[in-house]
């Protein structure tokens, strides 16, 4: 177990600039985009949510040095994010009802509007990326470094690949190497990239990223591991999400393969690998070793 604790480490300044943030990316974006569309964008990423991700590259940054406001590019990875859950609730997906306490944005506003709005968000996201690293002043190469690394982790090398590898499986018995290739890319992934863009916008040296992507792909296969423990332990009410869809599209998890405490456990590994990652690397940062602790030790 890591020594910070987490429950002693807030981020609301963090939450507060990325909603800011998000607000001004659709009064800046969506004025391109019309009708119910345009309301299903705003609608999937400003409901309320953990802004993870977001959290993470804001932290990353100033964990490497990044003295500027970074909020934007946060949003922008957040919008990305935002997108996933559009998709992957989907009747040809998922096939979800609710998301973040709420009907989800295909109940809300129809297949046609949230697929519309799903892809438009990637082009959109990176786009204000674009724009974001600009106005931290970043050159022409490490801007695209950046929207790369957002586009990567987002494509069939991450979210999308991840994705469809999810579905494949369900009603299959996956190894645990296999369900973790799964989850590196469809959750891991984003998670992963969150914490580099940080620390590549801070002009971080090779050291500092490289540290970062080990802590990134802990956490974010962490998060996977804890979500499923999540869908068996807990309510509707309390994940604002239908608890116990895995079970329901009979898919491989992590307690069906490791136990519960197995999986907890589990966890509770990749937690500490992500902050050793960092020590190791002489990043001293309490808030990332506290957002590592708050992933598995969350209760929604």
């Amino acid at each position: 177990m890591t020594a910070v604790d987490a429950s002693q480490v807030s981020f609301s300044a963090e939450r507060a600039a990325v909603d800011a943030a998000l607000a001004t990316f659709a009064q800046t974006y969506l004025c391109s985009i019309v009708g119910p569309v345009a309301e299903a964008v705003s609608y999937s990423m400003l409901g309320e949510g953990k802004r993870l991700r977001a959290i993470l590259l804001l932290t990353a940054y100033r964990a490497a040095g990044g003295t500027g406001d970074a909020s934007p590019l946060a949003a922008a990875v957040e919008v990305v994010h935002a997108y996933s859950l559009v998709h992957d609730d989907l009747p040809c997906m998922d096939d979800d009802d609710m998301r973040r306490g709420r009907p989800t944005v295909h109940r809300a506003f129809g297949v046609a509007s949230a697929t519309a709005a799903g892809l438009a968000m990637v082009p959109l996201a990176a786009r204000a990326a674009t724009d974001a690293a600009r106005a931290l002043g970043l050159d022409d190469e490490h801007t695209g470094e950046i929207v790369r690394e957002l586009m990567r982790a987002s494509g069939a090398g991450g979210m999308i690949g991840g994705q469809l590898l999810d579905l494949e499986g369900e009603g299959a018995p996956l190894t645990l190497l296999e369900l973790e290739r799964v989850h590196r890319m469809k959750t891991g992934a984003l998670i992963n990239a969150s914490v580099r863009i940080g620390g590549l916008a801070a002009l971080a040296n090779e050291g500092i990223l490289t540290a970062f992507a080990r802590y990134g792909s802990a956490v974010g296969l962490a998060f996977q591991i804890a979500d499923d423990v999540l869908d068996v332990t807990s309510t509707t009410d309390e994940l604002g999400k239908t608890a116990g869809r895995d079970a329901e599209l009979n898919k491989s998890t992590y307690p069906a393969l490791l136990g519960l405490a197995g999986a907890r456990d589990r966890a509770d590994k990749l937690c500490d690998d992500a902050c050793v990652a960092l020590r190791e690397a002489g990043i001293s940062s309490p808030q990332l070793e506290a957002l590592a602790r708050f992933v598995v030790d969350r209760r929604s």
